[in-house]
């Protein structure tokens, strides 16, 4: 499966810091925010990872030069951001026609790759969607989900006052190819996922709940809360664990970046 990170934002909320360094680089615990992400999905089996670009590019291109993952990273440049479904349309080719995954990746998680990805493979019928969800202590501030007993999605609360509970969208998804038709069928260029793409799949979307650490680390005071919370390498450690109990080790890194 191959995976696209979502890394253009210019993370204005978190300015001043991001006057001068790219949202998905800011550290934690001294490593890029970009660096957890990478060592996840790679760690969890995905084969190759896009990035897309846009603020401070050269930034996130000269890192990416020298991550130890960069022959399986390509970026692409966005000059004008097109939205998340947007850049999931601009890039159909690069997902050849399999399932794929789409990550936020301003949110620092430790989610267990491979659990999301089985649990895709072995959706209920029908479900073109499997999303991660997470607990969150802030719910007005995400997109609130309601579920059946099986875990499918039968009501999604973006950013509401008083939402029904506190099981939250992680922001991380596994569409099938259909996904991007009807992004295309919108004719344009820029799309939210969010608000425009995925209310149009309730009841056909499975949630599953990550028990490990996922926080939007989108304005001062939830960064400095995961700098807190967040174990210095856990992401890596423990995604090293799961991989180690479940297969045998990852064959060598093939291909190049794109420029």
């Amino acid at each position: 499966m191959r995976a696209l990170l979502l890394a253009a934002g210019m993370g204005s909320r978190l300015r001043p810091l991001t006057d001068t360094t790219p949202k998905c680089l800011v550290p934690i615990h001294g490593r890029p925010l970009l660096d957890y992400w990478l060592d996840l999905v790679f760690e969890g089996g995905i084969e190759r990872a896009l990035v897309n670009t846009h603020w401070l590019s050269e930034q996130v291109e000269a890192h990416i030069a020298a991550s130890p993952w960069r022959a399986r990273i390509d970026l692409v440049h966005e000059q004008e951001l097109r939205g998340t479904g947007g850049t999931v349309l601009a890039n159909r080719d690069w997902f050849q026609d399999s399932a794929f995954m789409v990550a936020h990746a301003d949110n620092l998680t430790d989610f267990d790759v491979p659990a999301l990805i089985d649990a895709h493979s072995n959706r209920p019928a029908g479900h073109l969607m499997t999303m991660l969800g997470f607990r969150t202590d802030d719910p007005s501030s995400c997109g609130i989900l309601e579920l059946d007993r099986d875990g499918t999605v039968l009501a999604f609360h973006e950013k509401v006052a008083n939402p029904p509970g506190n099981l939250a969208n992680g922001a991380v998804y596994i569409f099938e190819q259909a996904v991007i038709g009807d992004i295309a069928r919108l004719g344009k260029d820029a799309v939210d996922l969010s608000t425009e793409i995925i209310p149009n799949y309730l009841g056909r979307i499975l949630c599953v709940e990550t028990h490990g650490y996922h926080r939007d680390i989108g304005n001062p005071a939830s960064l400095l809360r995961a700098r807190v919370e967040f174990p210095l390498g856990s992401c890596k450690v423990r995604e090293r664990e799961r991989a180690e109990a479940r297969a045998e080790p990852l064959s060598e890194p093939l291909g190049a970046v794109r420029r």
